[in-house]
């Protein structure tokens, strides 16, 4: 069992390791556009700890640095909307604790999520989900860290081709995850609505849409299954005449049988009342000679 453990554990933190290694790389040139951009370095460590959303983080950048700060603010929650689905996956994952709970919403990310809920319900998600939140939390201001000091000297990730890497990895995590055909079906439903609204929606918004494929076959399995004719057919029949039926006419009570209510005759009355036997008729005959 130590054995098994140990193996699950390796493959964990492989897995984690190798998305780490591309947030590593993407928080590592957010810190060199934000520092170019105009923010302070104490501003742009603080905004990946604090904050802690990549996509959200690169767009308050440009928002800020074009002078609109309450758009930036505004823009972040949009598009971080996508994470009240993932706590309603998560919620139950995170542990009993307030302060797990509250913690565990900070950390949580497209990652973490997808990699926890990878793993059967219970601790081994739980632990999951704390490995990879904690470890790509790391990787991510660490690698703020680097671009920051490093400011010009790193590029665009997207010339890299590490902008691909996250979805690639996302992938790879969900995976196990489709199985059965209705997961699929719901999964790929989703994933089309999402890629259909995405030019005409702003950013965070197809990813909520794309419940509209969850919630439906929900609701549908929780109606129930009414048989026809509605609720009389499943009212007891009764018979003709209603509850009259099973009364008696007039309302009397039913007729006791016979014999009912008279008292038991005493052992001395039986004897009494008894028909005489042969051997008492030839005694009496004796008797009289």
């Amino acid at each position: 069992m130590r054995t098994a453990n140990r193996t699950g554990d390796a493959a964990a933190l492989r897995d984690v390791a190798a998305i780490g290694a591309a947030m590593l790389a993407v928080g590592a040139s957010f810190g060199a556009v934000a520092v170019a951009a105009g923010l302070p370095a104490w501003a742009t460590l603080a905004m990946s700890v604090f904050v802690y959303a990549g996509g959200a983080q690169f767009m308050a950048v440009g928002l800020v640095a074009a002078g609109s700060p309450l758009a930036a603010v505004l823009a972040g929650l949009l598009l971080n909307a996508r994470h009240l689905p993932f706590g309603l996956a998560l919620g139950g994952s995170l542990g009993p604790a307030r302060w797990r709970r509250l913690l565990g919403s900070h950390l949580m990310t497209d990652e973490a999520t997808a990699f926890a809920l990878a793993r059967p319900a219970g601790p081994a998600r739980r632990h999951a989900f704390w490995v990879a939140a904690v470890l790509l939390f790391l990787a991510w201001n660490a690698g703020t860290l680097l671009g920051v000091l490093a400011g010009g000297a790193v590029g665009d990730p997207g010339v890299l081709g590490l902008d691909a890497a996250f979805p690639a990895g996302l992938a790879a995590l969900l995976l196990p995850s489709l199985r059965d055909a209705q997961t699929r079906r719901v999964a790929l439903a989703g994933a089309g609505l999402a890629v259909l609204a995405t030019p005409f929606l702003p950013a965070g918004l197809p990813v909520l849409l794309a419940l509209v494929a969850v919630v439906v076959p929900a609701l549908r399995r929780r109606e129930p299954s009414r048989p026809a004719g509605g609720s009389a057919a499943l009212e007891p029949s009764r018979p003709a005449g209603g509850s009259a039926a099973l009364e008696p006419a007039g309302g009397d009570a039913a007729p006791e049988p016979s014999g009912a209510g008279e008292p038991e005759p005493r052992r001395g009355d039986e004897e009494a009342t008894r028909e005489p036997g042969p051997e008492a008729v030839l005694r009496a005959e004796g008797a009289t000679c």
